[in-house]
C-alpha cells in the first residue's frame, strides 16, 4: 500500500515541540534500525499481515507506512477477532483517520485484553505519526494473541532514547527495549515456547524413528484420501514438490473443483511448480487454515518441515471426519 496513492503526505522529520509536552516518546537509536534481527522481525510482521489480508487483496510493504491510517489495523482486527466497525474503509485526511484509528485501537486493545494501560506500548497518535516501536509492539501482541503458533524472530532488542519535554526543558535517556522475549519465556502470562512452538517444528527435534512414526501416519491418511483418484503418494519428501498431488488432495478433501486451466498438471520448470504450490496455500487461506510460517518456494525446494506443516494442518482439519 502506497500512503501517497491519496496525494497524502506527512513530514516525518517535522518535529513539533508542543506535541511531545508532558509526554514520553522513545525513539530508536539509527543503529539499531540496522539491525539485521530488527529487519527480519518487520518482515515477518509484514508477511503475517499479508498472509492475512490476502483473501481482501491487501498488501503491505512497511510496517512503518502503511498503518497510520487505520485501514490495515481495521481489516485486521475484522480479520482475526470478528469485529466489524462502522467506519469507512479509505479515509484522507488526518482528522479523519484520528477518529477512525480511536475507534479501531479501542477494540484491538479490548481484543487484546490489555485492561491496564501501562501495558501498552503504543497511542493513537503514535501510530497515525508512524511511530515504528509503537507499531511493531502493537503487531507483535496482536501476533500473540491471534496467531501464538506464528514463530517470530525471538530475542530482538532496539536501543531507544526516551525523551521527555517539559516547561523545563527536555530530558533524555538510553534504555534497550525488548520487542520479543527470548528462547525461554520470561513473562509469567505467556506460554512457553514448548507449548507455542509449531508442532511439526518441535517433531523435527525428537528421534528420527519417532518423526518416521508421524510421516507414516500423514502418508496414511493422503493415500486413503487420495485412493478414490487411483493417486498414490510413496515419497512424502518429493512427491509434493511441484503442487499437482497437493492441490488435488486439497480439492478432495475441501471440496474444491479446480479448472486444469488455472495450474500446471505436469509443470517442467520451478516457475510452474511454484505457481501450483503458491495457488495451493492460497487456497488452504481461503478457508481459514492458519499455517505458520510456510513458504511456497520452501516446498518446491522440498523442504521436509514446510510440507509436513502443510499435510499436518490437513490430515488434523480432517482426521475425525
Amino acid at each position: 500500500m502506497e500512503a501517497d496513492i491519496f496525494e497524502y503526505h506527512k513530514d516525518d522529520n517535522t518535529v513539533d515541540a508542543e506535541s511531545f509536552l508532558g509526554e514520553k516518546r522513545k525513539v530508536i537509536q539509527p543503529t539499531s534500525l540496522k539491525d539485521p534481527n530488527l529487519e527480519k522481525l518487520k518482515q515477518a510482521l509484514v508477511d503475517w499481515i499479508n498472509r492475512t489480508l490476502k483473501v481482501e487483496h491487501i498488501v503491505v510493504q512497511s510496517v512503518q507506512e502503511d498503518l497510520y491510517d487505520g485501514l490495515v489495523l481495521h481489516h485486521l482486527l475484522s480479520r482475526l477477532a470478528s469485529v466489524h466497525l462502522p467506519v469507512e474503509d479509505i479515509v484522507l485526511t488526518s482528522a479523519a483517520q484520528i477518529r477512525k484509528l480511536e475507534l479501531v485501537l479501542a477494540e484491538l486493545d479490548k481484543s487484546l485484553g490489555l485492561q491496564d494501560s501501562s501495558q501498552i506500548k503504543w497511542n493513537i497518535k503514535l501510530i497515525h505519526n508512524k511511530d515504528l516501536l509503537a507499531t511493531i509492539h502493537l503487531l507483535v501482541a496482536m501476533v500473540r494473541c491471534f496467531q501464538p503458533e506464528l514463530d517470530l524472530p525471538r530475542n530482538v532488542k532496539v536501543e531507544v532514547v526516551a525523551v521527555e519535554v517539559s516547561s523545563g526543558g527536555i530530558k533524555s535517556n538510553v534504555q534497550t527495549e525488548v520487542l520479543t522475549e527470548e528462547n525461554t519465556s520470561t513473562a509469567a502470562d505467556s506460554p512457553s515456547n514448548t507449548e507455542s512452538e509449531d508442532p511439526i517444528e518441535q517433531l523435527l527435534k525428537l528421534e528420527a524413528h519417532k518423526v518416521n512414526t508421524v510421516k507414516k501416519a500423514i502418508l496414511h491418511f493422503v493415500n486413503q484420501s487420495m485412493s478414490a483418484m487411483g493417486l498414490q503418494v510413496a515419497d512424502m519428501d518429493q512427491q509434493f514438490a511441484d503442487g499437482v498431488i497437493l492441490l488435488l488432495l486439497i480439492g478432495q478433501l475441501e471440496g474444491f473443483f479446480i479448472p486444469l486451466c488455472d495450474f500446471n498438471l505436469t509443470p517442467v520448470n520451478p516457475s510452474e511448480m511454484l505457481h501450483n504450490v503458491t495457488l495451493a496455500l492460497d487456497l488452504l487461506n481461503d478457508t481459514d487454515l492458519q499455517l505458520s510460517n510456510v513458504n511456497p518456494q520452501d516446498i518446491v525446494s522440498q523442504d521436509v518441515a514446510a510440507t509436513l506443516k502443510v499435510l499436518y494442518a490437513l490430515f488434523k482439519k480432517h482426521k475425525e471426519k
